[in-house]
């Protein structure tokens, strides 16, 4: 029983740190993903998924490597915090490519790579976790 327990409660962690890390991905766009979805941004939708995909890639490792709820959520926040830098640097380093304004007129090339360079942090921070 207390093994069920325990699986109930890192899946009830999993999806609380999932949907806490999309909801702060959200907050950092100046438009709201929700309402471009609603329009059928389908730029938004692949970037979006990125994020989606790239969180959960390191979630998912975070809780395989780890046998304690605390360190599975350890990792997840410092691989979190890692994507979410890299964002920001990718930003930086693209100073003629405003990445937002791209993603809000529907440039699905710029959302292709930007899904690519989360899902790619994300498979490199998660070789760390191991």
């Amino acid at each position: 029983m207390t093994e069920f327990v325990n699986i109930v409660v890192s899946v009830a962690v999993i999806i609380v740190l999932q949907m806490a890390g999309m909801l702060i991905f959200s907050l950092m766009t100046p438009f709201n993903d929700l309402e471009e979805l609603k329009k059928g941004n389908s730029a938004v939708g692949i970037a979006f998924g990125g994020k989606f995909l790239s969180t959960a890639v390191i979630l998912g490792v975070s809780a395989y490597t780890n046998t304690s709820i605390w360190h599975m959520m350890l990792w997840f926040a410092i691989g979190y915090v890692i994507l979410i830098a890299t964002y920001w640097i990718f930003e930086l380093l693209t100073p003629g490519l405003r990445i937002s304004e791209h993603l809000r007129k529907g440039n699905t090339a710029v959302a292709v790579l930007l899904f690519c360079v989360f899902l790619g942090t994300s498979f490199a921070v998660s070789s760390l976790i191991i």
